[in-house]
């Protein structure tokens, strides 16, 4: 299985069986700032979750002495319900894994080690954490022209990690831009509603594609328009692979039923 990587919002692989120099590399807590920008500028959905702690790949070569070629984001899930749905924890005790995004001259198995190491920087910073959460999403990106802009994934990089696999999530609408990026339903909620972020929302379907709202344009008019006329599609995702980890005491671990890794299908 090759190893995915970003670069400029366009994923590539790096071939599996390569070797990642651990002695060049080293992982350390970033700033907001830094996170957000290397997340918006590499990854294809280009956008940022609302983080608790992030982590970054720094990597020692030629190009720099202390080079920045990965993020780590942990992130507030995108319900309160849904840490409680899989831990017996209060939601602000667990977190999502967010966003995971490393270049594409970073050598195939960093991944793992990368998590492993942002785990411990989690654990320390933030104590009262003691479970993480993260989907992987099986399902293709395909632009509205036919390219494949994202493959789906199941989570091969968890599954080196010992996460707990708990299911599938339900199936459910979605809505794709003109170019293959899932439109945040959060996004759309704040707009329609007029609540904090929706500028940031605004802009972000903008740079999907939308129109511009009309002055005294009533916001749930403005977002409908805006799906019919910028190019959007509704498409019905089968759900994600999800995955957990304990970080709390282990002799404390909850039990919970686990299911077997999904694996790769021949093509």
């Amino acid at each position: 299985m090759n190893c995915q990587r970003w670069r400029n919002g366009r994923e590539r692989y790096r071939p599996a069986g390569e070797v990642f120099d651990t002695s060049r590399a080293e992982v350390q807590a970033i700033d907001e700032r830094t996170a957000k920008s290397f997340v918006i500028g590499h990854h294809y959905a280009a956008s940022y979750p609302a983080a608790r702690f992030r982590a970054g790949l720094f990597i020692k070569d030629s190009l720099a002495p202390d080079r920045l070629a990965g993020v780590c984001v942990f992130s507030v899930p995108m319900s309160q319900q849904i840490i409680p749905k899989y831990f017996p924890i209060e939601p602000n005790a667990g977190v999502e894994l967010g966003r995971l995004v490393l270049l594409d001259d970073v050598a195939a198995n960093a991944e793992s080690w990368f998590v492993a190491r942002a785990f411990r920087l989690l654990k320390e910073r933030l104590p009262q954490v003691q479970g993480v959460l993260s989907y992987s999403d099986p399902m293709p990106r395909v632009s509205a022209a036919g390219e494949l802009v994202k493959r789906g994934h199941i989570g091969t990089v968890y599954q080196a990690l010992n996460a707990s696999y708990r299911g599938v999530s339900a199936s459910r609408q979605i809505t794709l831009s003109a170019d293959g990026r899932i439109v945040s339903g959060r996004a759309l909620s704040k707009l329609r509603a007029g609540t904090k972020g929706e500028a940031y929302a605004y802009d972000q379907l903008r740079a999907m594609g939308a129109p511009d709202r009309q002055p005294f344009e009533d916001a749930t008019a403005y977002v409908r328009r805006a799906i019919k006329e910028g190019g959007f599609r509704r498409m019905q995702h089968p759900g994600n692979h999800t995955y957990t980890w304990w970080l709390g005491d282990r002799r404390q671990r909850p039990s919970w039923p686990e299911g077997k890794y999904p694996k790769l299908q021949p093509q």
